[in-house]
């Protein structure tokens, strides 16, 4: 079992479950936000865009967010599926305080959100773009 640095409140699990099970048609994304003071997660938003990349301009430059994704992957053969991905956003300008606190329960969050594959984003909104949503996807 996963190290338990935050907890996961009910209805951040209650979202969490909802947007697993939504019937989505092209993107949709679920921002996810460690509270300091609680040592607990909270929904920030659920962000309604087009593409991968207004994901990315949604998304704080100094505060590190688990972003849950649902996208519509076109495969080669014809077929569409909407995996899942957990991209784990995490900018350089963020407090290393709340930084450490993410990095120890991301984990936990991955087993709560029940998400198989995480994009790791480091660098901004450079490192969160459709090719590398598709290219983690189909890796």
């Amino acid at each position: 079992m996963a190290s338990r640095t935050v907890d996961i409140p009910q209805d951040v699990q209650d979202a969490l479950k909802k947007f697993r099970f939504k019937k989505v048609k092209g993107l949709s994304a679920l921002s996810v936000k460690i509270v300091k003071k609680d040592l607990a997660l909270a929904v920030d938003e659920e962000l309604d865009v087009d593409s991968v990349e207004e994901v990315a301009d949604e998304l704080p430059e100094n505060a590190p967010r688990y972003v849950l994704i649902s996208y519509e992957l076109k495969h080669k053969d014809g077929r569409i599926s909407n995996p899942l991905l957990l991209v784990n956003w995490a900018p350089p300008s963020s407090p290393i305080d709340l930084m450490t606190l993410h990095a120890s329960a991301l984990s936990y969050f991955q087993q709560a959100a029940d998400v198989g594959k995480v994009l790791e984003v480091r660098d901004g909104a450079e490192g969160l773009t459709t090719q590398a949503v598709e290219d983690r996807l189909l890796a």
